[in-house]
């Protein structure tokens, strides 16, 4: 009674609603920037099951947004960093870490055991796999995505409403849209839009006010600006999702890539000959890799600077950590620009190796 004292005396609530909230079960997958958040306020809530389900583990990059774990967690799986921070925060609920990486063969299994699916996810391939479980094993997907200074939260697949294909039918091309990781993201964003998506979920369980069921809510960060678009329900595509529903668990995971293009490490060309470097960052990006001779051409301009790039030369792309290069790979191998090469490592980790090298 004196935890949630603060729900119970809310008429809109009551006892009668925290029990709601105690015997509830929800699944976030991923406990990055918009699941700590989205974790945190449910488990202070007293959501009587919480699942966590990211196979990844806490960087030093993380702390900037992801506010439940720390420099101790460095390292850490992030589902077991976050059930530890949250048993702390709540040890009255059930909370339970899965170490592993949703696909198409565990998403069914998992929902079933949940009521409402949270997705803190932040690629397309997996967004796309969650919204497909969620309408095959009929549970309501509280959505949520961040880019840089803008945020989108939404409800799909509640009480037979619209889904995530009725509003993006199909997956941008692989590399198209880049990751916080690549363009940057405002740290608070994603505490923003994960709350709201906290919030979603709340009332969801709580059967109290409007859900952004068949709505689409755009936030910017910047002139603190919020619309709300409707979204129309497309029968032909929730239909032909649950169509292939027996052959779900067979696909594989990456169903929307494409072929990826060729990656080496820089260990294994510093000692070639007849090689070009090509740093396909934006002029403003930092560090540089000073000693060696590279050719700077940002990914924006590429096409606009084709004759820096040398036909006679294996050229070896890199950026800030390896997810543009491939996308300059593709664009060039398209114009059958030859011998082109993605490099594993970024930028700082090029830079961390010629320091190690120099010091032998």
């Amino acid at each position: 009674m004196n935890r949630y004292s603060r729900h119970i005396i809310l008429s809109e609530i009551g006892e009668s609603g925290q029990n709601k909230l105690l015997n509830a079960k929800v699944l976030v997958i991923g406990a990055g920037g918009l699941g700590c958040p989205i974790l945190q306020y449910l488990a202070a809530a007293g959501i009587g099951t919480l699942g966590i389900v990211d196979f990844d583990v806490v960087d030093i990059t993380n702390l900037q947004r992801q506010i439940l774990f720390g420099t101790a967690t460095v390292g850490t799986n992030k589902a077991l960093a976050a059930k530890q921070r949250l048993e702390d925060l709540n040890d009255s609920i059930s909370i339970i870490a899965y170490q592993e990486r949703l696909n198409h063969k565990n998403a069914l299994k998992l929902f079933k055991q949940y009521d409402i699916i949270v997705d803190g996810t932040d690629n397309f391939e997996t967004r796309y796999l969650i919204n497909d479980a969620c309408v095959i094993s009929n549970k309501p997907l509280v959505f949520g995505a961040i880019y840089k200074f803008e945020g989108q939260v939404s409800v799909f697949n509640y009480q037979n409403g619209p889904t995530y294909r009725c509003l993006f039918p199909e997956a941008p091309e692989k590399n198209t849209v880049p990751n916080c990781s690549e363009i940057g993201v405002l740290g608070v964003l994603p505490g923003i839009i994960g709350t709201m998506q906290a919030n979603e979920v709340l009332k969801i369980i709580l059967e109290i006010g409007n859900t952004l069921s068949g709505k689409l809510l755009c936030y910017n960060a910047l002139n603190s600006q919020t619309i709300v678009l409707n979204i129309s329900k497309n029968s032909y595509e929730i239909e032909k999702t649950l169509k292939n529903k027996d052959s779900f668990t067979s696909k594989t995971t990456e169903v929307f890539c494409e072929i990826e293009p060729k990656t080496v490490s820089i260990e294994d060309i510093l000692d070639q000959n007849n090689i070009q470097l090509i740093d396909i960052r934006e002029v403003h990006e930092t560090p540089k890799v000073e000693g060696l001779a590279v050719t700077l051409i940002p990914l924006s301009e590429l096409n606009q600077h084709l004759n820096q790039i040398q036909p006679d030369k294996d050229k070896y792309i890199f950026c800030q950590s390896g997810i543009r290069s491939k996308k300059a790979v593709s664009i060039l191998q398209d114009l059958n620009i030859k011998n082109c090469f993605s490099l594993k490592e970024g930028a700082p980790d090029i830079i961390e190796y010629l320091t190690q090298q120099n010091q032998k």
